[in-house]
């Protein structure tokens, strides 16, 4: 537990992308909070089954489905699924992302696509689908998980970069879209973060990237979870429109 009282306890959650790395840690950590999670899952149906049957283990309430967050329709039946399972969804957590990194005189089409597709279109489906739900209680909390690189741009990273930027454009007009219905919408933006999607930057430019980080190390997937549920909780009522960097100083330096 994190707080003593988050207020997540008894919540219903979805967490797109929650089978591995950063989102497989939210999925933990608000369930320790005390929250029904349900997260979605592309490919990982190893990990996600693992995942599951971790939390059941410890007496935690997570539930894994098969979603591609790229098409519309699974996510709105899926985010229906959930609704009629716990009666409500009262936190969507949009962590699903790919990366795709190649120099833009070589990028195809379908390295632009796979990311816009995921990273862009994937928030907008699995909000939309939750949006009825929280909008009929006047309810709600929507975290996305951007990066630095939407701010910070890198070497290789246009496709991606412009994913993230783009997320974090989405959370600020959002929020100004949702908060006549209570609606908080706020984004987490980690910097390098030791996970097996960041493995190849960490081994290529190891010393470089940390040269860059005030703190002089890198970021543990439990920093970012600890964000999100700060979000998710009650302590962050007054809080909306806001992109929270979780990234050791990197944008800084």
């Amino acid at each position: 537990m994190i707080f003593q009282d988050s207020g997540l306890k008894g919540k219903t959650a979805i967490v797109t992308g929650g089978s591995r790395g950063i989102g497989r840690e939210i999925v933990r950590v608000l369930a320790e909070e005390g929250a029904d999670v349900t997260f979605f899952y592309r490919k990982s149906r190893e990990a996600a089954e693992a995942a599951q049957a971790e939390s059941h283990d410890r007496g935690l309430q997570v539930t894994a489905l098969e979603v591609d967050v790229r098409d519309r329709e699974a996510c709105a039946a899926a985010a229906k699924s959930v609704h009629e399972r716990t009666g409500s969804v009262d936190v969507l957590v949009n962590n699903s992302g790919v990366i795709r990194d190649n120099l833009l005189a070589g990028m195809s089409a379908e390295e632009l696509g796979d990311v816009l597709d995921t990273n862009l279109a994937g928030v907008f489906h699995a909000t939309q689908a939750v949006l009825p739900m929280m909008m009929s209680r006047r309810s709600g909390k929507i975290i996305n998980i951007s990066s630095v690189s939407g701010e910070k741009g890198g070497r290789g990273q246009t496709n991606y970069a412009a994913s993230k930027g783009a997320v974090n454009a989405l959370t600020r007009a959002l929020a100004v879209e949702l908060a006549p219905r209570n609606i908080r919408v706020n984004a987490v933006s980690p910097g390098v973060i030791e996970t097996e999607m960041s493995k190849d930057v960490r081994e290529m430019a190891g010393d470089q990237v940390l040269s860059r980080i005030l703190l002089k190390k890198y970021g543990t997937a439990a920093d970012v979870a600890h964000a999100v549920v700060f979000l998710a909780s009650k302590y962050a009522d007054y809080i909306t429109g806001e992109i929270l960097h979780v990234d050791g100083g990197f944008k800084m330096a």
